[in-house]
């Protein structure tokens, strides 16, 4: 935490909020509540390894042209289906929280993708929806209706970040970055730990 001349605890000014993902960065600046810089990063590599050691040297270059950041907050690693992905994206992370630290940073606050996203109202699809989705498109596998609701979710941040900000964004993980952004500088005692 950024601590004032008294010694007081105080949320930082900027915040660069991050949706890494194992083969980008998506990133949204933050001072104030205002929304800044936005963009995305993407790692080389024809492996886990080499795009983890792209991902370290791009993002302390990052880190370094904006001159560090006083917090950085990024969405945490959740298990999804894919034991390996969750591995990956923990290789990714490291080297991304590797290059803030030697960039300066001294606060990482996280929060889980649920978290900020129903925050946004933009929780789990509703069973109605789920229904109206099947009737829309019947005989469907059930991963095609799953993907969907995901775009379906995509789209809602796009449009939330857009509307609020007055923006034209149009990439997924830069509405995300974004979205991660705006729960953070309204809920940054959570995304440190110190608000339960």
């Amino acid at each position: 935490m950024v601590k004032n001349k008294w010694g007081i605890e105080v949320k930082p000014h900027t915040i660069c909020a991050i949706d890494a993902s194992t083969n980008s960065l998506a990133f949204s600046l933050f001072a104030g509540e205002d929304l800044g810089a936005v963009g995305k990063i993407n790692f080389e590599g024809s492996n886990t390894y080499e795009k983890v050691m792209d991902a370290g040297q791009k993002v302390k270059a990052f880190f370094d042209y904006y001159g560090g950041f006083e917090a950085i907050v990024i969405e945490h690693t959740v298990f999804m289906n894919s034991p390996k992905t969750a591995a990956d994206l923990a290789l990714v992370q490291g080297a991304i929280l590797g290059s803030a630290g030697q960039s300066g940073t001294k606060v990482i606050g996280k929060v889980s993708p649920i978290t900020w996203q129903i925050f946004m109202g933009n929780g789990k699809i509703s069973k109605d929806e789920q229904l109206l989705i099947r009737s829309q498109n019947p005989g469907k596998s059930e991963s095609y209706y799953k993907a969907h609701e995901r775009m379906l979710r995509k789209e809602r941040t796009i449009k939330f970040i857009n509307t609020i900000y007055d923006r034209t964004i149009t990439d997924n993980d830069v509405a995300d970055a974004c979205g991660i952004g705006h729960w953070a500088v309204r809920n940054w005692g959570k995304a440190i730990g110190l608000d339960k």
